[in-house]
């Protein structure tokens, strides 16, 4: 199967439109020079309600992660090494690709310091630009001469005639059977952090983080289950901003039952108006995490006290409570009852019907529709054949929709959002005769995902450096894959969560792993023109218990809640070790014993009967 190469769109005249604004001083102060559209919303999110896509509307590149900027003569996508091979294909030949990740790519502020005239001014839009990116780059521009300003009118709204109107979708409580805690209880411990860095306020700008400290759900992002808001903490009170239409009596009686001190809800807009007033009259700190909008944080004067850290809710966030953790293995083996039923119904039916990448991930969704306390899908599912595999975050459309069979590998990338937690999972099938050296990459992938979640490691240590765990078997050979290795996950929030994960790149924030976090763990690889591979599980830290502690500093390991099926097919047995064998095997008995009997009593015997032959026990040949 050759690639079906995706259709760019034609920019020309939006440059061209744009080059204009920029030197138009009815929008601008004085004219700009260069022009920076980040892949961000006012919340710093990083899936996008239609609305806020400006970088894809400018570039016409879709995927979640990259930059634009553009000059007078140049236009510059950056995104990082998931999305290379999708934005070659996206890209008209306007645009120049900038590969993040690699040694020969400048930083974007090295990039436009050496591109433009010695006073130069760099505009962007600080409503959507973080507080952290803006005060570096800022600095970074400064030292070469260059100015970093921010442009208050957005000039992509003004070539966005059609532009979509803000979501405001209903917002619902979710239940103490679900969070394991209150409001209250989390008020409480927030403003005891509050006092430790003597902030007087603290402001919530993740969307995610005010859905979790409010226990409310919301869909104004697809397949985020958050709603647009700020909320402003002070001692024993908070104030909610947010749009009327969206707080229900429902809402309210939440609220009411599960808050004991004040609170107050505002229209969403007044946030901005209302921390100008806090500025004049502030004592104490004013806490925002770094990832605040530079237009939200610059609202508080430079003489007054200003904090800008991880929020403690992001952290609190991040280690479930035992309501949450409970959750959070249960949805995974719902979700793992769906996957078997969907992998055995295309396993007997590839050859005898045709089934294509949508209509493939169509039925994935139909089978977890019938799981309890199912939502919907927690991203959109990347269902690729052969070639589509190598494109990291793909996702397939009418346009390049072709037909799964079993020539190819098959990956799929998919996961669920369910009332008590989030999954994401990837498995790499293939329903024919895989090569001799498609077996070995899979083989060397699988070593690197047995070795990672087999690790003891001390308590807090930075996820950086458990990275090269999972690539440790590619890189013998020259191998390696452009993405990181794990991410944290949401209880039935944001399938990709911080602040923490596992990745070659430093994580500036991560607090170290910690237990009761969930992570993910997936290595890959990735032959462009021809497959990928890929295997995620999520899982679990938990405490380790290895002979000796040093400094009694304490120990965790990795357990591994998705219990779906590895494909033995793929796997070349006398590759691994006899611990890795062991390790793979366990893990199958173990899918067999908890998933087996939910599919016997949902009636799926033939996704039971694939999931036995799936899970037989493997071992080298005498």
């Amino acid at each position: 199967m050759n690639l079906l190469r995706m259709t760019p769109k034609c920019t020309t005249n939006l440059l061209q439109k744009l080059r204009g604004y920029m030197k138009n001083t009815k929008y601008v102060k004085e004219p700009i020079h260069a022009y920076i559209v980040p892949s961000s919303d006012a919340h710093n999110s990083e899936y996008l309600a239609e609305c806020d896509k400006f970088r894809d509307f400018i570039s016409g590149f879709t995927g979640s992660a990259g930059t634009a900027i553009i000059t007078e003569n140049e236009a510059l996508l950056y995104t990082d090494g998931r999305y290379y091979l999708q934005a070659s294909q996206q890209l008209d030949p306007n645009w120049t690709l900038a590969k993040e990740g690699q040694p020969t790519t400048p930083a974007q502020g090295d990039w436009l310091s050496k591109t433009l005239p010695k006073g130069s001014r760099i505009g962007v839009d600080p409503k959507v630009y973080s507080f952290d990116k803006f005060k570096s780059l800022h600095s970074k521009l400064e030292a070469t001469g260059h100015e970093l300003v921010p442009v208050s009118t957005n000039l992509i709204e003004l070539l966005w005639a059609d532009r979509p109107a803000r979501p405001t979708n209903p917002v619902k409580p979710l239940g103490l059977k679900y969070t394991g805690t209150t409001v209250d209880n989390k008020l409480k411990s927030l403003n005891d952090s509050m006092k430790e860095k003597n902030a007087e306020y603290l402001v919530l700008s993740a969307l995610d983080e005010i859905a979790y400290f409010l226990n409310l759900r919301g869909s104004d992002i697809e397949f985020n289950p958050v709603f647009f808001s700020y909320v402003l903490i002070a001692n024993n009170s908070f104030t909610l901003f947010i749009n009327d239409k969206q707080v229900s009596k429902d809402v309210l009686n939440h609220l009411n039952t599960q808050v004991s001190g004040n609170y107050k809800i505002e229209p969403y807009e007044n946030v901005y108006k209302k921390l100008e007033e806090l500025g004049r009259q502030v004592n104490g700190n004013v806490w925002f995490s770094e990832q605040s909008s530079h237009a939200l944080v610059d609202l508080i004067p430079t003489n007054r006290r200003i904090t800008t850290d991880v929020t403690p809710i992001a952290i609190m966030k991040a280690i479930k409570n035992p309501v949450e953790i409970k959750g959070m293995r249960n949805c995974h083996i719902r979700d793992a009852a769906a996957l078997c039923c969907y992998f055995s119904w295309l396993e007997h039916n590839v050859n005898k019907e045709k089934i294509t990448e949508i209509s493939g991930a169509e039925k994935l969704e139909g089978f977890r529709k019938q799981q309890e306390d199912f939502v919907g899908p927690s991203f959109d599912t990347i269902s690729s054949v052969g070639p589509h595999g190598a494109i990291i975050h793909y996702k397939p459309t009418k346009e390049t929709d072709v037909q799964i069979t079993s020539d190819q590998l098959y990956l799929c990338d998919s996961g669920g959002q369910y009332l008590d937690g989030t999954t994401d999972v990837t498995r790499t099938l293939h329903f024919g005769n895989p090569t001799q050296y498609e077996k070995e990459c899979y083989t060397r992938v699988l070593k690197g995902q047995l070795k990672l979640g087999s690790r003891i490691f001390p308590l807090k240590i930075r996820g950086n450096c458990l990275d090269s765990f999972a690539r440790e078997y590619l890189w013998q050979v020259g191998l390696d894959y452009a993405h990181g290795t794990g991410h944290g996950i949401g209880s039935y929030l944001n399938v990709h969560e911080g602040p923490m994960g596992i990745s070659w790149r430093p994580i500036d924030t991560d607090p170290g792993l910690q237990v009761g976090m969930f992570v993910s763990n997936e290595p890959g690889y990735y032959q462009d023109g021809d497959f990928g591979l890929r295997i995620e599980d999520i899982v679990e830290i938990v405490e380790a218990n290895p002979p000796h502690n040093f400094a009694n500093r304490g120990y965790l390991t990795f357990e591994t809640i998705t219990l779906v099926p590895k494909m033995n097919k793929l796997i070349l047995v006398d590759m691994l070790t006899d611990e890795e064998i062991k390790q793979l095997n366990d893990y199958h008995q173990k899918c067999v014993e908890v998933v087996g009997p939910l599919l016997e009593q949902q009636g799926q015997m033939q996704a039971r009967e694939w999931l036995i032959r799936e899970t037989r026990p493997i071992s080298r040949k005498n």
